[in-house]
C-alpha cells in the first residue's frame, strides 16, 4: 500500500504508524538530503522499473534531492553526475536508505 492510502492512513488514525508497511522512498527525501537506492519496484509495470534503471536509479546508487517544485511535484534529483526530474509517483518506486551528507 502507498503512503497516500491503506495501511499508513489506517495506522495513523489509530495513533500508531507501522514504518515497516511503508518503506522510505525518494518521494520522502527532503531537498538537501542524500540516500542510497536499495531497490526499484513498480507493481505490474516493468517498463517503469526499466526506465528508472536506465536513468541511474539502481541499487547502490547515491541520490541527492536538489530542489522541489512549489507544489512539491516534481522533484529534481542528482544521480550519477547529472540531474533528473521525477514526479512523486515515479519517485515512490525507488526505495532508499537515507545517509548523512
Amino acid at each position: 500500500m502507498t503512503a497516500s492510502g491503506g495501511v499508513y492512513e489506517e495506522a495513523s488514525s489509530r495513533g500508531t504508524v507501522d514504518t515497516e508497511a511503508v518503506p522510505p522512498s525518494l518521494a520522502d527525501l527532503v531537498p538537501g538530503a542524500r540516500a542510497v537506492v536499495t531497490r526499484v519496484v513498480a507493481d505490474g509495470v516493468p517498463a517503469v522499473v526499466r526506465r528508472l534503471y536506465d536513468l541511474g536509479f539502481r541499487p547502490g546508487a547515491v541520490v541527492e534531492a536538489v530542489r522541489r517544485a512549489p507544489l512539491r511535484d516534481p522533484v529534481l534529483y542528482w544521480v550519477k553526475d547529472y540531474e533528473v526530474c521525477l514526479r512523486r509517483a515515479q519517485a515512490a518506486c525507488v526505495h532508499i536508505v537515507e545517509v548523512e551528507r
